[in-house]
């Protein structure tokens, strides 16, 4: 990375769950494209397992299926569609808000960390 940079990062909890972030927003995005969790898996290079699991803690979270199964595939539910956008809607706005408010921030960090100070 070169010089600062603001990123923005929402997580959405279910309890201790997290409900939805940005890997499973990729995630959903993924199946969305490939048509199955194991595709999808493999353009993020997670394991099927892996991807599983994300898939049932997003369904298990939120008011309906967010991820529809069957033995041919994968796809995201209405609700599933509907929800992604309102994620990345909302990501888009914390993005442009904490933007605009960065300036602020960058102009007292520098530009790379000092060295590590050796402990007394």
């Amino acid at each position: 990375m070169t010089g600062p940079a603001l990123k923005i990062k929402i997580q959405v909890y279910c309890g201790e769950e997290i409900a939805m972030g940005p890997g499973k927003a990729d995630l959903l995005d993924a199946i969305a494209s490939e048509g199955s969790i194991s595709a999808a898996g493999r353009k993020l290079k997670m394991s099927y397992r892996r991807c599983w699991m994300l898939v049932d803690v997003m369904n298990r979270c939120w008011t309906m299926p967010v991820v529809a199964t069957s033995t041919e595939g994968a796809r995201l539910t209405d609700f599933g569609v509907d929800l992604l956008t309102r994620y990345r809607a909302l990501q888009a706005a914390a993005q442009a808000g904490g933007a605009g408010r960065w300036p602020a921030l960058e102009e007292l960090l520098r530009a790379e960390p000092l060295p590590v100070q050796p402990a007394d």
